[in-house]
């Protein structure tokens, strides 16, 4: 398997990890679709390790349907992307998350 289909089982344990009784009530991460159409997601980052890095903001066009943007603020790491594109953007999500020099 490539590192590719490992993302969404590292999300799983990103997400378990910052579970400790108390984050996970107030904070957590959103997969939704869009209508034109995508994937939008938000991943709380308050309260954890990664609460205040930075990622500058990231586009990437290659077509109507193939994009992908990638930026934080107030605490959240947020994508929005195409239709096919959404283990792409979950992949630099965890490129930025797991760089130590952050």
């Amino acid at each position: 398997m490539s590192e590719h289909e490992h993302v969404l089982d590292w999300l799983q344990s990103w997400y378990s990890a910052q579970c400790d009784g108390d984050w996970e009530h107030g904070w957590g991460v959103r997969i939704e679709t869009l209508d034109n159409p995508g994937w939008t997601v938000t991943i709380d980052l308050a309260e954890t390790s990664l609460a205040h890095r930075e990622f500058r903001r990231k586009q990437v066009a290659r077509g109507e349907h193939d994009w992908v943007h990638a930026w934080t603020d107030e605490r959240s790491f947020h994508l929005a992307c195409g239709p096919g594109n959404l283990t792409e953007a979950l992949m630099l999500f965890r490129a930025w998350a797991s760089d130590s020099r952050g």
